[in-house]
C-alpha cells in the first residue's frame, strides 16, 4: 500500500512540474509571432489600393536625426515606405529588449494614423500589441523630437514601449523629411 502512495505521489508531482511548466511557456509562446503581415498592414492603410514601394536614402543629417531618435547608430543605409496623396506608410524595426520589433506606422498631415505592431520576437512586453496600447499614438506628432502625446507605458513592458515610441518619432520625423523635400 505505500508503495502505491509513493507511485501516486510521484505522478501527481510529475503532473504539477507539467503543469507548472506550461503555465510559464504559455506568455512566451503568446508573446512571439506576426500580429500583422506587411500586406495586411498595408491593405488596411491604403484601403487595398497600395501605393508603390519607394526608397529614402539615410545619409548626412537625416541619419543624424533619426540616430538621435533612436539614441544609438541606425544599421540601415536605405528605408521603404509607401506614400499616396494623404499618408504615408513606414515599416520600421527598433531592438526591444534582445530582439526587434516590427512595426507598421502610417502618418497623414503630419500625425500618426494607424500604429501597429506587425511582428514581436521578444519573450516580453507582448503586451504593447493590444490596441488599447497602440492607439495611444494615433494623432501624436513630433516636435522638437518629442510625441505631442503623453504615451502610458505596460508594467513589464519598458523596453517594448521606448522601442515603439523611437518607431513613431522616426517614421513622423520621415515623413516630414520626404514632404519637405517635395516642396
Amino acid at each position: 500500500m505505500l508503495s502505491l502512495n509513493k507511485n501516486y505521489l510521484a505522478g501527481l508531482f510529475k503532473t504539477m512540474l507539467l503543469i507548472a511548466a506550461i503555465s510559464l511557456a504559455t506568455p512566451t509562446a503568446i508573446a512571439k509571432g506576426v500580429y500583422q503581415t506587411e500586406e495586411d498592414f498595408l491593405n488596411e492603410v491604403f484601403k487595398n489600393e497600395i501605393p508603390e514601394t519607394q526608397t529614402l536614402i539615410l545619409k548626412g543629417d537625416l541619419r543624424k536625426s533619426v540616430e538621435k531618435i533612436l539614441t544609438h547608430p541606425y544599421s540601415g543605409f536605405r528605408i521603404k515606405y509607401w506614400e499616396n496623396s494623404t499618408q504615408s506608410a513606414w515599416i520600421l524595426e527598433e531592438i526591444g529588449k534582445e530582439k526587434n520589433i516590427t512595426f507598421g506606422i502610417a502618418v497623414s498631415n503630419q500625425k500618426v494614423s494607424y500604429a501597429n505592431v506587425l511582428t514581436f520576437r521578444e519573450t516580453r512586453g507582448w503586451e504593447i500589441r493590444y490596441p488599447a496600447f497602440t492607439e495611444q499614438y494615433i494623432g501624436a506628432s513630433l516636435s522638437e523630437e518629442r510625441l505631442t502625446k503623453d504615451i502610458d507605458g505596460v508594467s513589464g513592458a519598458t523596453l517594448s514601449v521606448w522601442a515603439m515610441t523611437s518607431v513613431v518619432k522616426m517614421a513622423l520625423l520621415l515623413d516630414g523629411y520626404i514632404k519637405n523635400e517635395k516642396k
